[in-house]
């Protein structure tokens, strides 16, 4: 039987933020970004928050990244990520979509990150959470390995849905069986190719779709730094054990004390057995 997947979209669905917009300051202060390019950035990370993520404004964003990114050494952009990776994304990561995650995985389900944001940003956030795959965009380089400023690929709306079938047929996926988690009408096509299509956060048209259709709706508002949740776990672990050692410890004292007792018993019954025999023979 083909297995199932578990798709999720990232960008205020498994963390609270625009990747991109994330990872401003760091690309910021790594030399890449000027602070003009700092300020648009910011803007643009306002306008998603409070409008959504309408094909126009993607659009608009990914000419603006696109310009932005032309010249830049891909290899630094992923030292940099690399290096303020743990710092950035730790604080605005929603603890329900870890619990979704570690749920599917205990389930027996392939999780898949599913992004528009640069795979430089995807791949490494995908392995710092635990995901099994990860489909990003990606952006075309030249020979010494430097932006272009033009696109490879687009991990968007019907592209993205077009990547996970081209995943399923190659690793044997059953997409019928299978769910997606996305906040975006954009992501539309991406929720259309499961069989159990759930939104998350949805804006106000994927909010409407997902009441005309019977999606399921959920909302995530509870961020938790994955370092404060494997804290959490880890005291959780060593209770357990102390627990079942105190319980052991407390059992094998009472069972003492019940052989000393009768051990006892059994000696002072044979002192005064003794005792008796002695009167008996005195008198």
């Amino acid at each position: 039987m083909a297995r199932e997947a578990a798709f999720f979209d990232l960008d205020k669905t498994v963390i609270a933020r625009a990747a991109m917009a994330a990872f401003r300051g760091p690309l910021h202060y790594g030399g890449l970004l000027s602070r003009r390019s700092l300020l648009q950035a910011g803007l643009a990370q306002l306008v998603y928050l409070h409008l959504g993520a309408s094909e126009q404004r993607l659009e608009r964003i990914r000419g603006s990244v696109l310009r932005l990114t032309k010249g830049w050494e891909r290899e630094q952009v992923i030292s940099v990520v690399a290096e303020t990776l743990e710092l950035v994304v730790d604080p605005i990561i929603y603890a329900e979509a870890m619990d979704l995650i570690e749920r599917h995985h205990a389930e027996g389900r392939l999780v898949v990150l599913v992004s528009a944001s640069p795979e430089e940003l995807v791949v490494p956030l995908g392995h710092h959470i635990g995901v099994d795959e990860a489909i990003a965009t990606r952006a075309a380089l030249d020979e010494q390995g430097r932006y272009t400023g033009e696109m490879a690929f687009y991990a968007y709306g019907p592209f993205k849905a077009a990547a996970m079938q081209e995943m399923a047929e190659r690793l044997d996926l059953d997409l019928a069986r299978s769910y997606a988690y996305s906040d975006s009408a954009s992501d539309l096509p991406m929720l259309e190719a499961v069989g159990n299509p759930v939104a998350v956060n949805p804006d106000r048209v994927l909010a409407r779709v997902a009441r005309e259709r019977g999606y399921e709706v959920l909302h995530f508002v509870r961020p938790v730094p994955l370092a404060a949740r494997m804290r959490h776990r880890v005291r959780a672990t060593q209770v357990r054990p102390a627990v079942a050692v105190s319980f052991g410890a407390l059992t094998l004292a009472a069972c003492a004390l019940v052989l000393g007792w009768w051990i006892g018993s059994r000696e002072a019954r044979r002192y005064r057995s003794r005792r008796r025999a002695a009167a008996v023979r005195y008198l």
